[in-house]
């Protein structure tokens, strides 16, 4: 029996617990954030948010899939999936090129995990979303146009 999504699946629970115990005061806000990058978050292009998640240039990859649709309806929630058929996928990030900043999601994957991740995510209009995938050490990455007709990010 495959334990590792148990694992990941506790994983989670801690993290939310690190927020409640914030909340009460046990923990500082900083410690339970230890894992937010704060940079990555910030960055308002694709060079400073490549850099900010040690990405550089990342080579294209057909081993990558983005599943999202053709045309989002309602830009405050726009279902995106990443699909990686690389091995040992280690790390995905979702980004958004025209949102204020680009990174929407960054996922990081134990080892033995299925590199298969789904979120919703706010695009303020039409652009190219981006998964940019590291496995086995090496970044890749591949996009997909989105067309947003209802404006989701202060629209």
């Amino acid at each position: 029996m495959n334990n590792q999504r148990r694992d990941t699946l506790k994983a989670g629970g801690s993290l939310g617990m690190l927020g409640l115990l914030a909340a009460v005061g046990l923990i500082k806000p900083e410690m339970a954030q230890a894992a937010w990058n704060k940079d990555a978050f910030d960055a308002k292009d694709m060079d400073a948010a490549l850099a900010a998640v040690g990405a550089g240039k990342p080579a294209e990859s057909a081993e990558i899939s983005i599943t999202a649709p053709d045309i989002a309806e309602n830009g405050a929630v726009v279902p995106v999936g990443v699909v990686s058929k690389l091995p040992k996928t280690e790390y995905i990030a979702i980004m958004i090129e025209k949102n204020p900043a680009m990174l929407a999601a960054s996922f990081t994957l134990p080892e033995g995990t299925a590199a298969d991740v789904q979120t919703r995510v706010k695009m303020g209009q039409t652009s190219n979303v981006f998964a940019v995938v590291k496995a086995d050490g090496k970044f890749y990455m591949t996009k997909k146009e989105v067309k947003v007709t209802l404006g989701g990010c202060g629209g």
